[in-house]
């Protein structure tokens, strides 16, 4: 499956703002939204265009692929699934990709990034009600449990990321001894933190 596989830093700079798309590092000054806040290019520090109208629409949507990782084709897919479903489309749209295995793998704390948390599915050391399940976009459920094979119980990078671990949401539920953690409930838009106007999402591609 294609992936975007240049430097992600870029990436926050162009948005604006942080999408926490290098773990730890976001947190700390090596930050390049601390060092140059400004859109990457040959001119970026002098050109600051006033985006208005389809402008920001398009920049939202950019902002949450990106957030979760995500290609265009992908991404239109989870969206025409949510006008599919009953309730708000924007909501339906966010809850799918807060639902992602390799999103709820970094929603409890068991990797530092979404490009880690997708190569720990990929690479087979998460397991889903106690089956390997090695696809990032699988969808988990209401009382599904999510876990680190026993194997992988040492495994530095996991451990490291449990030691930083900055929260997880109420959907969510952590047990550190074994590593696992079980979906509650379905997410809820105020279990989503990052400053995401969906609504704008929805209006591009509904023109």
């Amino acid at each position: 499956m294609a992936r975007y596989s240049d430097p992600v830093c870029r990436l926050c700079r162009r948005e604006g703002m942080k999408l926490f798309l290098k773990g730890e590092r976001c947190f700390k000054p090596s930050c390049a939204i601390e060092k140059r806040n400004y859109i990457p290019g040959e001119h970026g520090r002098d050109r600051r265009a006033k985006i208005i109208g389809y402008g920001l629409q398009l920049r939202e949507k950019q902002k949450v692929k990106r957030m979760y990782g995500l290609l265009e084709k992908p991404f239109r897919s989870y969206f025409e699934r949510a006008v599919r479903q009953k309730g708000v489309t924007g909501e339906n749209l966010l809850s799918q990709l807060e639902r992602r295995l390799d999103n709820v793998v970094l929603r409890l704390g068991l990797a530092s990034s979404h490009a880690q948390a997708r190569q720990f599915v990929r690479h087979g050391h998460v397991r889903v009600n106690g089956r390997k399940v090695d696809i990032p976009s699988f969808l988990v459920r209401v009382g599904d449990e999510v876990a680190i094979k026993e194997k992988s119980h040492k495994n530095v990078q996991i451990l490291s990321a449990l030691e930083v671990n900055r929260g997880v949401p109420p959907w969510l539920e952590l047990n550190q001894e074994t590593l696992s953690g079980r979906v509650l409930a379905l997410p809820k838009r105020e279990d989503i933190s990052m400053p995401i106007e969906e609504h704008m999402i929805v209006e591009l591609y509904s023109k």
